[in-house]
């Protein structure tokens, strides 16, 4: 990995895979996220979304501030905690 610029530590995604998805054409930052799986992990994309955001702008010529945030998905149906850390019985 050395020399690599990683982007997403959650999903261990490279600066060099978001520039060549956004050179081959994608430039809309939702397909960017379901492509890459950033902002996916357990930071929700606290580190890596913003840094996707400054990337895109300079690839695309565009102000960071108008590249709209992804939109954040909640759960069909809610989940209580203890089922996801193995403490409920579903």
């Amino acid at each position: 990995m050395e020399g690599k610029k990683i982007v997403c530590r959650c999903n261990d995604v490279t600066a060099e895979e978001v520039e060549a998805l956004i050179d081959s054409g994608i430039t809309d930052i939702e397909e960017v996220k379901r492509l890459l799986r950033i902002g996916m992990g357990p930071c929700q994309g606290r580190t890596c979304i913003p840094i996707v955001i400054s990337i895109l702008a300079r690839k695309t010529g565009r102000k960071p501030e108008e590249i709209p945030l992804p939109k954040a998905k909640v759960p069909i149906r809610p989940v209580r905690v203890e089922v996801l850390v193995g403490g409920g019985d579903g």
